[in-house]
């Protein structure tokens, strides 16, 4: 039996057109964009997860639910986050984009 592989964008790019799916996409826009920059402040400092809860005196799994983006850490964590990356935190407030809904 042959399995036919579907390619994640080309399904993804069906689910876009879903009106319902964007909008729940769209409104994990920012966890997904802090998820990501902590795995690549974590990668610009060349560091394992583990490495990182050494420095940071946490768990790995912690680290892990930080990278998953299932939680929003508190500003305290981000901080001790960015003295283990040796990288600055920065948070900023940004007009919204004309036609944005809070």
């Amino acid at each position: 039996m042959t399995r036919k592989y579907i390619p994640v964008e080309d399904v993804a790019k069906g689910w876009m057109k879903n009106p319902q799916f964007r909008a729940a996409y769209d409104a994990l826009e920012e966890e997904f964009a802090l998820a990501a920059a902590l795995i690549k402040a974590r990668g610009g400092a060349g560091l394992t997860q583990e490495q990182l809860a050494a420095a940071m005196e946490t768990t790995q799994a912690f680290i892990a639910r930080l990278e998953s983006g299932k939680g929003l850490p508190s500003t305290r964590t981000l901080e001790r986050f960015a003295k283990a990356t040796h990288t600055r935190l920065r948070i900023s407030f940004e007009p919204e984009e004309l036609g944005q809904e809070a």
